[in-house]
């Protein structure tokens, strides 16, 4: 599964952090890392908040996400070269600046780099992948992934058993199979709602034929 870095410029105010929330969720889930869907949006929301409160309302500002390895990094570029994040104690009584914390707590990594005009604040997520561009070892997915490799071979189809229990059996097998083809959409960023329209359509029309 390719996975291309992209970034997408927004201006820092409150109203841009649930579309960015939203924007990273749906790419993510194009990616096949539902996974770490609700510790991406939370670092998002952070790291804008930062720009936010340290750099000022309306400031220019740039998201970026791509693959480190098999970590998913999120980037957020802004001009407040001045305006550094700060890790606050946990004993600390402030009311503001615990964004970071938490942006260190779910996160396998972060930091900050600082440019000519730029800073950037990253973060890094650990994933379930072995490399940037597998998909998540999840079981299901793999026997779907099994499946279909040997539809290719298979000459003739599988007949349930005769008797009840037989076709009891085979009965349980088809929906195992159909479930794993359902993980299997959502692992490749697939609407399975489409897919079980479509698929209803074509079994529909080919009954009627």
């Amino acid at each position: 599964m390719a996975r291309k870095p992209w970034d997408l410029a927004f201006t820092a105010e409150p109203a841009e952090v649930a579309a960015l929330r939203r924007i990273m969720r749906l790419h993510l889930g194009m990616w096949g890392l539902h996974e770490v869907t609700e510790e991406a949006q939370l670092c998002v929301s952070e790291l804008v908040a930062n720009v936010i409160t340290h750099v000022g309302h309306g400031t220019p500002a740039t998201l970026a996400v791509s693959m480190s390895g098999t970590r998913l990094r999120i980037e957020v570029h802004d001009p407040g070269t001045r305006a550094l994040p700060t890790l606050l104690d946990a004993d600390s009584d402030a009311e503001t600046g615990r964004g970071m914390a938490l942006v260190d707590a779910v996160a396998d990594r972060w930091g900050v780099q600082l440019g000519p005009d730029r800073k950037t604040t990253w973060c890094e997520l650990a994933t379930s992948l072995t490399t940037s561009n597998c998909h998540v070892e999840c079981r299901r997915v793999l026997r779907a992934e099994a499946v279909l490799g040997s539809y290719a071979v298979v000459e003739e189809p599988l007949r349930p058993g005769r008797g009840r229990l037989g076709r009891a059996v085979a009965e349980e097998s088809v929906i195992t199979v159909i479930a794993d083809f359902l993980y299997w959409l959502r692992a490749h960023g697939c609407d399975v709602d489409e897919a079980l329209d479509r698929a209803q359509i074509r079994y529909d029309a080919e009954l009627d034929g």
